[in-house]
């Protein structure tokens, strides 16, 4: 089963820390090649985003930064894992490497294969 976990923290934006970096590193690493880590990617600060809305036919652009936002989304990871009780175990490796932060995560759709059988 894959995972979306996505990073969020009410702290202000920004790219890690160089010894927040340190230490993940060595856990990225290992996830990597152990195939439960898939994808991973920070967030550059919402100031550089844009919000997209539809609503009755009609679209609204906004500009960052969104200071209403109580949380702000730091980055995101795909990962591989045998159940929602095993990504709840490695969202709890990542906090306690990377510090007080909060991982949302969500199971993925997955589509079947298609093609000869």
């Amino acid at each position: 089963m894959r995972f979306l976990f996505v990073f969020t923290s009410s702290k202000p934006e920004g790219p890690p820390s160089e010894e927040a970096i340190m230490r993940m590193g060595p856990f990225i690493e290992e996830s990597i090649k152990s195939g439960k880590l898939l994808s991973a990617e920070g967030c550059m600060p919402s100031e550089k985003g844009a919000r997209v809305r539809l609503s009755k036919k009609k679209f609204t652009v906004t500009d960052g930064p969104f200071t209403e936002s109580k949380e702000v989304v730091g980055g995101f990871a795909i990962v591989e894992m045998g159940s929602m009780e095993e990504a709840v175990e490695y969202a709890k490796q990542f906090l306690d490497i990377g510090g007080d932060d909060q991982i949302e995560i969500r199971q993925l759709y997955e589509m079947p294969a298609t093609g000869p059988t």
